[in-house]
């Protein structure tokens, strides 16, 4: 099946502006003027002045977490502990949970709630004494569990767990009977987004079941990251899947966190946070870093690597320093959200990519400037530092953290605007076709898919998303106002608005 999408902008991130792409049986076979095709045999598919560009891919985020995120209580909005308790009781009886079913509720923001701290355990007794209750933070880093939750993992103290502890405990908390529904949810959600690539930010060895019975079933890419520890047991319950596609799921390699997060004032830092002598926490040893990279290096799988603060950042930057042709894996790190200016070129040196969560400056920069001070909020997701030593960089939302929305991470990066409207750190700002490349072909070079994807070419893939208005051509502060009206996988209509 041949087609040919014409009458319309189409950016290829490839630095042309051609008229029209002709594609044939889900691959781009040539991109040119319209008389270059007047006697061509296809399906004419008109843009009507639309903008088509090469689809998004996601850099980072945790899709089972996402899809999770549909059957349980969203908290996003709550801004009180009351509100909180609304929301868990009115799902509780929409949902006619029985007593003693698991309740899982995730999204609340402390730094967002009017009581201006996370919701203790006899609060959570209190609105759910029936059924066990686990309430997790935004950023996925810590939650709070009740009495009758913290009796069935065995677990004691006040409810409240985060880092380490907090992740290891969640994977004893029993998923939902049924997700297969809810994964299909969460790509559909995607796809909204004009996402056809997708990642699966950790996938502990409890993920495998699942998977194997979604085998067939995904609609979008699926890259995976396994821990270390339980690598080997995941490898080879997908063999089939080591570093390649098979059923619309890969196995890309490994990953590690660092630290924490900078508003929960658990990344860890090389100065204090702001009135205090705090500077966060490490999260592994150097000796457990090293032999996660060498583990990486030997098998030649890529890692990725949390690091929030610039300490954490620095971490992974001399641990790097250890392995010459560690380049060759392409790590990553993942947030880099204070990476500073003088580890720009040592990380360049090392061969690091940095993945900026660039929506922090919108969501939490206003929590930033509090715990970091100006100077240093100023400086977080570097872009325009980045660019300057010439180091490819890539986008994410972590998600389910914030919404997949693309074109809000390219406003953010252009922008730098807090949510209540403070300029964060103009000279870090950067022009929208560099936070276009940020989510398509820089993305696609952080997977080792730059033959495939990533950019409108001959021979790659007709992964697309049209656009109802020019990223180039609006003012910027329209672009997280521009919608998807299509996204296009293989040449095939996924998302059609």
């Amino acid at each position: 099946m041949k087609r040919l999408y014409y009458n319309g902008n189409i950016i290829t991130m490839e630095g042309d502006a051609p008229k029209a792409v002709l594609t044939e049986d889900g691959i781009i076979k040539s991109a040119g003027n319209m008389e270059d095709f007047a006697t061509t045999e296809a399906e004419r598919i008109n843009l009507n002045g639309n903008t088509l560009l090469p689809a998004f891919i996601d850099a980072h985020s945790h899709l089972s977490a996402y899809a999770a995120s549909f059957v349980q209580v969203r908290l996003n909005n709550c801004t009180s502990f009351a509100e909180i308790g609304e929301a868990v009781r009115n799902f509780i009886n929409e949902n006619k949970i029985t007593p003693g079913e698991w309740v899982i509720a995730t999204g609340y923001d402390h730094t967002g709630l009017k009581e201006g701290r996370h919701p203790d355990r006899i609060f959570l007794d209190k609105i759910c004494p029936g059924n066990p209750l686990l309430v997790q933070h935004i950023s996925a880093h810590m939650g709070v569990f009740n009495s009758l939750a913290m009796e069935r993992l065995g677990i004691s103290g006040s409810g409240y767990l985060e880092e380490e502890k907090f992740v290891d405990t969640i994977k004893r908390v029993p998923q939902p009977k049924s997700l297969e529904n809810a994964y299909k949810r969460a790509q559909e959600a995607y796809a909204s987004y004009g996402i056809t690539s997708v990642q699966e930010g950790m996938f502990p060895k409890e993920l495998t079941e699942i998977y194997k019975g979604l085998q067939g079933k995904l609609k979008l890419d699926v890259t995976a990251y396994v821990e270390p520890k339980s690598g080997e047991a995941v490898y080879s319950a997908f063999p089939e899947s080591n570093g390649k596609f098979h059923d619309g799921f890969r196995l890309g390699g490994y990953k590690i966190f660092l630290d924490g997060s900078p508003q929960a004032r658990t990344a860890w830092l090389r100065r204090p946070y702001e009135g205090s002598s705090e500077v966060g926490k490490p999260t592994m040893t150097d000796e457990a870093v090293l032999s996660a990279m060498e583990l990486a290096v030997k098998n030649r799988r890529q890692i990725l690597v949390h690091c929030n603060g610039d300490r954490a950042a620095q971490q992974m930057i001399d641990c790097g320093k250890h392995f010459p042709d560690l380049s060759r894996i392409r790590p990553v790190m993942i947030h880099a959200q204070l990476l500073a200016p003088d580890q720009m070129e040592e990380i360049k040196r090392v061969g690091i990519t940095p993945s900026f969560f660039i929506g922090h400056i919108y969501y939490w920069g206003d929590v930033h400037i509090r715990n970091l001070g100006m100077e240093r909020a100023s400086r977080i997701s570097p872009g325009a530092s980045a660019l300057k030593r010439e180091i490819k960089f890539t986008f994410h939302q972590d998600t389910p953290v914030t919404e997949p929305n693309m074109l809000h991470s390219v406003a953010c990066a252009v922008n730098r605007y807090t949510s209540s409207g403070i300029l964060l750190g103009a000279e870090e700002r950067i022009s929208v076709y560099q936070a276009l490349k940020a989510v398509t072909v820089n993305a696609a070079w952080q997977y080792f898919d730059e033959n495939i994807r990533g950019s409108i070419r001959a021979g790659k893939r007709a992964d697309f998303v049209i656009l109802d208005k020019n990223p180039l051509m609006v003012s910027p502060d329209k672009i997280a106002d521009i919608k998807v009206i299509k996204t296009i996988k293989s040449d095939e209509v996924i998302f059609e608005k």
